[in-house]
């Protein structure tokens, strides 16, 4: 049985993730903090505040595992500042607030590319966010790394929506991904035994989900 933590829960991961999070029997309480209200469940305790970081700082609610799933781009960010509040330093805060709070285990949606000397804002910025959490020492840490991610989103991008159909014709871990098998894979990986950190890539999510 399991107390869990999911920061990000109305993005396309995150959704995905809070569904399968209440169907589970061994999560027996979800603490999630949101910008915006979400459905009420039995399972759910769900801190309302349009400041995140503001909310993450107020938790006391004991927890095992913390999610990430927070995600912006610089377009929608609106400056290079910005996105790396979200990407880099809300992410963080999340898992510090889940090891504050007893978690054991952080689990955390990264991105294709992530590399900390990669000229590239988005993926050097992710890199960056993956090292300040392996300093973080956490008992297991748990880095996934999908590519293009398929779905409905609440807010859609506009680039998403021309490239996707190219991205589902690329081979291995260029290969555009369901964000519900990241979720699936995610909740997967919370509740399998392991240690330390492990990595992993978009091929291994579609290699993971056609062996179920």
């Amino acid at each position: 049985m399991a107390r869990v933590f999911i920061v990000g829960a109305t993005g396309l991961v995150g959704r995905e993730l809070l569904r399968l999070l209440q169907a589970d029997p061994q999560v027996t309480a979800i603490v999630a903090p949101t910008r915006k209200p979400l459905p009420a469940h039995g399972k759910l305790v769900n801190p309302v505040g349009d400041d995140l970081f503001a909310l993450l700082t107020k938790q006391e609610q004991p927890v095992d595992i913390v999610f990430c799933c927070l995600g912006t781009t610089r377009r929608e960010a609106g400056s290079d500042a910005n996105f790396h509040y979200v990407d880099y330093t809300l992410v963080i805060e999340s898992a510090l607030t889940g090891r504050r709070l007893g978690a054991q285990h952080c689990l955390v949606v990264s991105a294709l590319g992530a590399n900390i000397r990669s000229t590239f804002l988005y993926n050097r910025t992710k890199g960056e966010m993956e090292q300040a959490l392996r300093e973080q020492n956490w008992p297991r840490l748990t880095l996934v790394r999908p590519s293009m991610l398929l779905g409905e989103r609440s807010s859609p991008r506009l680039l998403e929506r021309i490239t996707a159909p190219l991205f589902t014709l690329l081979p291995g871990k260029w290969r555009a991904v369901a964000a519900k098998d990241v979720a699936q894979t995610l909740l997967e990986q919370a509740f399998s035994p392991g240690s330390g950190v492990k990595v992993l890539e978009s091929d291994r999510l579609h290699c993971f989900h056609s062996a179920h």
